[in-house]
């Protein structure tokens, strides 16, 4: 690889626990939250990422409010969402929200746009989920026209018109970046492509390898459309400890909570186990280790995958404030320089 991997965190304010295993308030976890962003800006990573939900096992749902207390008290670190749920939001809304973000940040601030994997957000803002595909996609299309900062003449079948209007404030640079969220679709990926976004691989299992067949989707769609090559990332869950063993039994219990109980939720049919556990860290989507294990298996599937970028999804559950802190340590201190090494080699 001939240029650095960026590294950053994404985090969707999963609500933590304390010392005695007792839920925290939610304004105790989005305070935590920004302390652990300023650790990651401290400690020189490239980004920190919140998604939105709107769910009681999460804290974060007015995301832009979060990330602009960020980026008022950090000096590097590039800001933005790790997904925001165009389908149910307004796009000129969420551009001025970003906008303006990048304002106090001095530019760092980026987005990154999908449907979402939950979809509480459809009946809690009115929105109905037979509109699924037609709601991302019309708002896609606006939010793409509103990305020039120019006045835009549009209109769709779920929001009212537009007639050459300007939306405010713009940004200093003329440039907002803007992800595109890509779960397990061919079409997204082609979508992501036909708008000329970098695209965002979101992964939490499997090996992340078989993702390779869209990778080249997205480079092939991007030149069949005379588009330039833009970045492709990951996003994947993890946890570091100082050695495989202490890493295992500390995220371990986490794990097997918060996917069991997604388990349920969507109907999996499977139950997190040890064994599926050990799997998925052996050989799936779980950054699972010492600083060594997760810098080679990162470094490994950058090179498989062609990254640009690689955020780790470091909250899973109600793991403890102090135990994410550590984590956000040994992944910036420890991680990213062995990461950096192995791909220069």
């Amino acid at each position: 690889m001939t240029t650095p991997l960026l590294l950053g965190l994404d985090t969707f304010g999963d609500v933590t626990v304390d010392a005695s295993a007792t839920p925290l308030p939610m304004h105790q976890v989005i305070r935590n939250v920004i302390a652990e962003a300023e650790l990651a800006d401290r400690l020189g990573l490239s980004y920190f990422g919140i998604g939105e939900h709107h769910r009681a096992d999460f804290a974060a749902s007015a995301t832009s409010t979060i990330l602009a207390a960020i980026a008022a008290r950090t000096k590097n670190i590039r800001i933005g969402s790790s997904v925001t749920v165009l389908s149910s939001d307004d796009p000129v809304r969420v551009f001025e929200q970003y906008s303006t973000i990048d304002a106090i940040s001095n530019g760092r601030a980026e987005i990154t746009l999908g449907r979402g994997s939950f979809v509480e957000a459809f009946p809690l803002f009115g929105f109905d989920l037979a509109d699924y595909e037609v709601l991302f996609d019309e708002k896609l299309d606006l939010f793409a026209r509103l990305l020039a900062e120019e006045p835009v003449t549009w209109q769709g079948s779920k929001r009212a018109p537009l007639y050459d209007q300007q939306v405010f404030p713009p940004t200093a640079s003329g440039h907002l970046p803007t992800w595109i969220a890509v779960g397990g679709s061919p079409e997204s990926v082609i979508r992501a492509a036909q708008y000329g976004m970098p695209m965002k691989l979101a992964i939490i299992g499997g090996a992340l390898a078989r993702f390779r067949p869209f990778v080249d989707l997205y480079h092939e769609t991007l030149a069949s459309v005379g588009h330039p090559s833009q970045p492709v990332g990951a996003h994947s869950p993890g946890y570091i400890a100082k050695t495989d063993e202490a890493a295992r039994d500390e995220f371990w219990p986490y794990f097997r909570d918060y996917f069991g109980e997604l388990s349920r939720e969507r109907n999996w049919g499977q139950e997190p186990t040890p064994e599926r556990f050990d799997a998925e860290i052996r050989g799936g989507a779980l950054f699972v280790g010492s600083p060594d294990t997760v810098a080679k298996k990162i470094a490994q599937d950058a090179n498989s995958l062609g990254l640009q970028r690689f955020d780790l999804k470091y909250a899973n559950g109600g793991m403890p404030h102090e135990m994410l802190l550590s984590s956000i340590e040994l992944f910036a201190t420890e991680v990213a320089p062995r990461v950096q090494a192995l791909l220069a080699n």
